[in-house]
């Protein structure tokens, strides 16, 4: 009698070892109770961003809950979008008792990605709302798609 044996793809086990190394660090380094060394610097490596690009322009979304719009700061310089801003939690109170989880993050953060194509900086926009903000860039005219006429030989 013989059997047929199901493989796995290398991506499904990639995935699977990639969520255990996951739970290891979590679990074993971050539980309740214990604060990461005074010297350890906050940087928020994982600010969620979409880029996407129509016509005219580069449209950038930056997922930033509870930050204020005044405290994010924008620049784009040699081709590189960065995004700075600083969170700052209330200190513990006495009478709120003690955290047994405290996994909101504060402190400093900076993202920079290198964009796809050049762009107009200086008539750039953002807007913040709902804890996103949206960034429009106007691409440089050398970066804008140019149509050819096609004619009939």
């Amino acid at each position: 009698m013989r059997y047929l044996v199901r493989r796995t793809s290398p991506m499904r086990e990639i995935d699977a070892w990639q969520k255990a190394i996951d739970r290891f660090f979590n679990d074993h380094f971050f539980r309740a109770g214990r604060t990461l060394p005074a010297n350890w610097q906050s940087e928020w490596s994982d600010l969620a961003l979409d880029i996407a690009e129509n016509e005219d322009n580069l449209t950038v979304e930056a997922s930033l809950p509870g930050i204020n719009p005044d405290d994010v700061e924008i620049s784009v310089h040699d081709g590189v979008l960065t995004i700075k801003a600083e969170v700052q939690h209330e200190e513990e109170k006495e009478e709120e008792g003690k955290y047994y989880l405290r996994e909101r993050r504060s402190g400093a953060f900076q993202r920079a990605v290198r964009l796809p194509l050049e762009v107009n900086a200086e008539a750039a926009e953002a807007t913040f709302h709902n804890g996103v903000l949206t960034l429009t860039l106007p691409k440089v005219e050398e970066a804008k798609p140019k149509k050819i006429a096609v004619k009939a030989a």
